[in-house]
């Protein structure tokens, strides 16, 4: 991890507490380790989704 993406992780990180704590606003529950495992997800989906489309268009090398 290079020093950047440390420095942006850790804003995520805290970004909702400091939110939270700007508007006091309750209704945001979630926690920067949550936005981090939701992204990963909706990344990794994505990417599944991708891999599974080009696997049903490829004809390969044989045809």
């Amino acid at each position: 991890i290079t020093w950047f993406g440390g420095f942006f992780l850790a804003i995520i990180t805290v970004a909702p507490i400091i939110l939270g704590n700007v508007t006091k606003i309750p209704g945001i529950w979630f926690g920067g380790t949550s936005v981090l495992i939701l992204v990963g997800v909706a990344l990794d989906t994505v990417k599944a989704i991708e891999s599974q489309m080009l696997m049903r268009h490829y004809k390969g090398f044989l045809e």
